[in-house]
């Protein structure tokens, strides 16, 4: 005669198993939340990295017209203005984020 216990050791097995087998969770990316440091990299990066774009762009065209000064220093300036933007943009995504997190903490603490 099978013991009924050893049936229900066995459901809980299964279950066990089961969950195991279970396909993890992806975390998405954008859900990952940056340290200050990292969101201050981000944004050095980001008007470096405009500033270089307009350096290289600003000396191409120099040097492709012959025009030393003019292009260079032009570009450069279009260049901060990108990364400056960029910067804010970046910022400002982040500020929503936090809103939108604040916001879902006090509907759960609402509830």
């Amino acid at each position: 005669m099978p013991d009924p216990d050893h049936a229900d050791r066995l459901k809980a097995l299964d279950a066990k198993i089961a969950a195991l087998k279970a396909p993890e969770q992806v975390k998405d990316h954008a859900e990952e939340h940056y340290s200050q440091a990292q969101l201050a990299w981000r944004m050095v990066i980001e008007l470096v990295a405009g500033l270089g774009i307009g350096f290289g762009i600003g000396y191409g065209l120099d040097t492709l017209f012959g025009t030393m000064p003019i292009f260079l220093v032009l570009f450069i300036f279009f260049g901060l203005a990108a990364g400056v933007l960029t910067m804010m943009r970046s910022a400002k995504e982040v500020q929503l984020k936090q809103q939108k997190a604040a916001e879902e903490k006090g509907d759960a603490s609402g509830d």
